[in-house]
């Protein structure tokens, strides 16, 4: 008797399925549970910070940003911000009932790149939306 696979397993990217574009509309929006790091440019165009403080030191830009909630932490040898995701995971950004990215347009390099790169390049965690969304 073989098994229903409902979907992929965030953590064991054997599990993950080859992205198709089609995915995207009827997909639970696993890989927006997943960290997202970010760069200021990134940080720029989702408008959290101004130009002028690409002047500040990025140790100062990620307190404020950590006060504010947005970012959870910062690492100063590869100068990434890491997003705040939620209590059950989620990026700060992923609307809870229609799990579609609130900030698409203005969406991190990180989310725009995926599935191209990340833990395995061209496949995705798939997961389908139940029948009631």
């Amino acid at each position: 008797m073989s098994k229903l696979i409902v979907g992929a397993d965030l953590e064991r990217t054997e599990t993950w399925i080859k992205y198709e574009k089609h995915l995207y509309a009827s997909c639970r929006a696993s890989c927006c549970t997943m960290p997202v790091e970010v760069r200021f440019a990134d940080l720029l165009r989702i408008g959290v910070v101004d130009e002028f403080e690409r002047d500040e030191p990025p140790r100062n830009v990620a307190r404020r940003l950590i006060r504010e909630g947005v970012v959870e932490r910062f690492n100063q040898k590869t100068g990434l911000y890491t997003l705040v995701r939620l209590s059950n995971n989620d990026c700060l950004y992923l609307d809870r009932k229609t799990r579609l990215c609130t900030i698409y347009e203005r969406r991190p390099d990180t989310c725009r790149n995926h599935p191209r790169i990340g833990p395995r390049p061209g496949y995705c965690a798939f997961v389908p939306k139940s029948p009631r969304g």
